[in-house]
């Protein structure tokens, strides 16, 4: 059971190596019933079935994103933002790209990654433009790039220009950068999720992602294990949107996520309750 607990979080533990601190137990990810933990003793894993609800909390901070994408963002939020970050040890920050020369300043050097979005967060511009977003971004120092579905050709059934879209990306955001793609799946049934998923995987992306945080609705713990079944335990699964709890955030790991999108980062860490919607 182990070995699909190691491929699942392989990218955890090759950008985050360090055990934690003593007394500290790391939640890294689950699959196929069992979860996988991380202590300073190293790596062990257990049955979901006999992990108790109140059990916890564990440490999540290796797999947030710790996200400001409002519109309204300045520059000093962006620096709390980085600060924090640091502080807590989250794989990255997820900023608009307005931000990403800032933030790749301030995260010089540390483990922390620059994210950004392209194409966000209707997913309707066309794959060039997004390309060169991207393309910027990266020359701008962002790591990590969330590209959004192009939603709209998914809903028509235009699947090659699903797939048109996803390559040309993946071309723009060549590896190691990180590409992933946001399928907004409030908008989607489940054989369109299952065929995103798909695509995604076969054009060589890096993650599938639930939400913009900025649509009719967030990640469910359904769709979480829905796209980690299609995806397999090779491609990471992004849970993002309305998760401001410690508890909620739990249960998409619990569901196959490794990577969790948060703007109430610091209130699910420290077993409180966030605002706002992503």
């Amino acid at each position: 059971m182990l070995d699909p607990l190691l491929d699942l979080t392989s990218e955890i533990r090759h950008r985050a190596p360090a055990s934690p601190k003593p007394g500290v137990t790391q939640l890294l990810g689950s699959t196929e019933g069992y979860a996988l933990f991380r202590d300073e003793r190293g790596l062990h894993h257990r049955p979901l079935a006999k992990i108790q609800p109140e059990e916890g909390p564990w440490d999540l901070s290796p797999l947030i994103d710790h996200t400001l994408l409002k519109a309204d963002a300045t520059g000093a939020q962006v620096e709390v933002l980085c600060r924090e970050a640091l502080a807590h040890g989250f794989a990255s920050v997820c900023v608009n790209p307005l931000w990403v020369p800032l933030a790749a300043s301030l995260l010089k050097g540390s483990p922390v990654r620059t994210c950004t979005v392209v194409g966000f967060p209707l997913g309707a511009s066309a794959a060039r433009a997004k390309a060169f977003e991207a393309e910027t971004a990266l020359r701008d120092g962002a790591q990590e790039v969330d590209m959004v579905l192009a939603i709209g050709a998914a809903k028509g059934g235009d699947w090659d220009a699903v797939r048109r879209d996803l390559e040309a990306l993946r071309a723009a955001v060549p590896a190691p950068a990180v590409l992933k793609v946001i399928l907004e799946t409030c908008l989607l049934n489940d054989a369109e999720k299952t065929r995103a998923c798909e695509l995604a995987r076969d054009a060589g992306l890096d993650f599938v992602k639930t939400s913009t945080g900025f649509s009719t609705g967030g990640a469910t713990e359904a769709d979480v294990a829905l796209m980690r079944r299609v995806v397999g335990s090779s491609v990471g699964v992004k849970a993002s949107g309305g998760i401001r709890t410690y508890e909620v955030a739990r249960g998409m790991v619990f569901a196959g996520a490794t990577r969790l999108g948060l703007s109430a980062s610091v209130a699910v860490v420290s077993g409180g309750t966030g605002a706002g919607t992503y």
